[in-house]
């Protein structure tokens, strides 16, 4: 069946929002796919039937959010679809790359291939469910990515485990998903789950695929012993199962952080993954077999498993992978090896290297200094370069010949076309740092729940301090918009995820009844819609008469050892371009305190006089709180207004390392 007669004629609807297809979706009739499943060709579309556009248990399947045209209208396709297009184009092309015994060993794709499906059959061999879990706890490895691909191809739930997580975190993991197999890094890790493994009624083997085992344990297996296990299941049972794959079907969980609770499943269906691979290459202009990266970001988070393992597959590009210790210092040694062509860095990691270069430069000489702030000042002008087509500043040549080039090639990124940065909020100052030295660094801004991206800057689209333009053939809306035009940040597209892993209720708090993707992010476009984020929605205080105390930024409870809870409050202040919180309070602020009667545009202002209306609002709001309470000791009995807000530079916050 053709991807056309898979497609609704008559169920589409418009909607007013911002994005490159903006004719409107269409809804794609599932039932017409719900045919036996025949051995798939590239070309080939199979869509389980499916009603609704979420879903929270593992193997029911949703509607796709096609388009009627463009980007967002092309056929959706499995993971075994895509890495077999790869294949048989490129398959004697580079893969994976890793070292070992301080040489680089390369896989190329038919052998990834290969070792996927032995993987695979492996898993099965060993009691692998449908939709049951495969959880990989350990740093980045080409194993890695051949446990997950050969999860995937053999029906299962591919669930990435971060390291740094307790032996109960682990568990909470691994009991969710329902994990049949969970394949650890090394002795380390191992120890974690053997300390809980009576606890997972749905656990039936462990695999460690780093170094021999410390002591032989039933149903604990090396690496060699269980790329090994499957042998005996036919090619052909695989291909079975293989071939009853739909693109409508989830085949990854992204467990988020959990701060608020114990951590969601994202799940992620094929043509999440496939399809957003695509599109952001797409939209970065990437090259067929011509992209090379350095593995080094969990790959447990969605940034690094969409960039290192997704994209990389779709492009036929190569990942090489960084030693454990990479962001303890090794990282710049592969760089320097590998010389990626695009590479992408949390903010800590940019900060890190401007802190290290700075170091450098301070023990240069005399001439030298004054070379390179020549140069800097050059470099700073390229942002009007990359915002128009103006011509290149004078001196550029001379610049990039005595400065640029030798510090991209000390970097290890003279070859790379596009720096990244995501996960958190990075300063001007150190935008502006790298742009000096001809690095312009590219935000993208998105989160686990749209298989990663959502927008994306790149040297076509490109605002400082801003996040870039939606991706092609997704949407963006602000919801609620207040008069500068800031609202929430909402997202539509075949990104946007199946819903979480048995929580009806929170998925139905992050997707609304006509599909959007509620971030909780605020934000804004300008006027070639680029978008900017702002904040983010806080929990606001609510007072008697149900009215939002929203002058509010944070609260932070204080009682840890106390006799009495106590609340220390911060009020919705304006950011500098270093991420410092100012004295000067939010235009929202501002109409907040003018709506009560208040003048005053500064927190200084407020609590220097203590402003009674203010404070009688809070207080109501604490008040309203303090009666849900079901002791005394629940009860907030004292708070105070700080004179400025929290913020990572200041000390109050710490920094969100991996979160999008």
């Amino acid at each position: 069946m053709s991807a056309d007669e898979c497609i609704s004629q008559s169920d589409s609807k418009e909607i007013p929002v911002s994005g490159n297809d903006t004719e409107g979706y269409v809804d794609f009739i599932n039932e017409k796919c719900d045919e036996p499943a025949i051995p798939l060709t590239n070309g080939d579309v199979h869509l389980a039937q499916a009603q609704e556009l979420w879903s929270t248990a593992r193997d029911k399947p949703v509607k796709l959010r096609m388009e009627a045209s463009g980007l967002g209208s092309e056929p959706p396709m499995t993971i075994h679809q895509m890495f077999m297009s790869t294949v048989q184009k490129y398959g004697d092309y580079p893969a994976l790359r890793a070292k070992k015994d301080g040489i680089w060993v390369t896989l190329t794709y038919k052998e990834y291939y290969q070792h996927a499906r032995a993987a695979a059959k492996s898993f099965l061999k060993l009691g692998l469910e449908r939709f049951h879990g495969v959880g990989i706890l350990g740093f980045n490895s080409p194993e890695w990515f051949i446990a997950d691909v050969g999860c995937i191809l053999a029906g299962g739930l591919a669930t990435g485990i971060y390291t740094t997580n307790s032996p109960e975190a682990c568990h909470y993991v691994a009991h969710n998903c329902e994990a049949n197999v969970l394949v650890v890094e090394n002795n380390k890790q191992l120890i974690k789950i053997l300390q809980v493994r009576d606890q997972l009624p749905h656990l039936k083997a462990i695999v460690q695929y780093k170094g021999e085992l410390e002591q032989k344990l039933p149903n604990v297996y090396t690496w060699a012993e269980f790329m090994k296990f499957g042998a005996s299941v036919a090619d052909s049972e695989l291909d079975v199962l293989i071939d009853s794959q739909k693109a409508n079907e989830c085949c990854t969980l992204i467990y988020t952080s959990g701060t608020t609770g114990n951590p969601k499943g994202v799940m992620l269906s094929h043509d999440n993954i496939t399809w957003t691979a695509s599109a952001a290459g797409r939209m970065i202009n990437l090259k067929m077999a011509e992209e090379e990266l350095v593995s080094y970001l969990p790959l447990s988070h969605v940034a690094a498993q969409v960039q290192d393992m997704w994209i990389c597959m779709r492009f036929a590009g190569i990942t090489s992978f960084a030693e454990p210790d990479a962001l303890k210092g090794s990282l710049a040694n592969t760089l320097r090896d590998v010389r990626p062509t695009s590479f992408l860095g949390v903010p800590r990691v940019w900060e890190k290297m401007q802190e290290a270069m700075k170091a450098v430069g301070a023990k240069s000489s005399v001439t030298k200094k004054k070379i390179s702030d020549w140069a800097k000042g050059i470099g700073l002008q390229l942002i009007l370069f990359l915002y128009s087509d103006s011509s290149v500043p004078w001196g550029f040549t001379l610049a990039n010949a005595l400065v640029y080039k030798n510090v991209r090639k000390a970097l290890g990124l003279d070859r790379c076309r596009s720096c990244f940065t995501g996960a958190a909020p990075i300063t001007k100052d150190t935008l502006e740092y790298f742009m000096s030295l001809y690095i312009p660094i590219f935000e993208l801004y998105g989160m686990s729940e749209s298989t990663g991206p959502h927008t994306v800057s790149w040297a076509e689209g490109y605002r400082i301090m801003s996040c870039g333009k939606v991706l092609t053939g997704c949407k963006t809306k602000l919801d609620k918009p207040d008069n500068d035009g800031i609202g929430e940040i909402c997202f539509w597209g075949r990104h946007v995820f199946m819903g979480y892993l048995n929580m009806p209720e929170k998925t139905e708090e992050a997707l609304d009844t006509d599909g959007w993707l509620h971030s909780g992010d605020l934000g804004k476009h300008d006027e070639d819609d680029f978008l900017f984020i702002t904040g983010r929605i806080k929990e606001l205080i609510i007072t008697a008469g149900g009215e939002n105390v929203s002058i509010i930024s944070n609260a932070m409870l204080v009682g840890d050892k106390k006799k009495f809870l106590s609340m220390l409050l911060t009020l919705k202040c304006n950011i500098d371009d270093n991420g410092d919180a100012t004295d000067e309070l939010t235009p929202l602020a501002v109409d907040y305190c003018q709506q009560h009667g208040v003048i005053a545009s500064k927190v200084s202002e407020i609590i220097n006089k203590k402003e009674p209306a203010i404070y009688k609002a809070i207080q109501e709001g604490i008040d309203r709180v303090n009666a849900k309470a079901t002791s005394n000791a629940q009860r907030v009995q004292k708070w105070t207004i700080l004179q400025r807000d929290f913020s990572i530079s200041s000390g109050e916050l710490g920094e969100c390392y991996f979160f999008i």
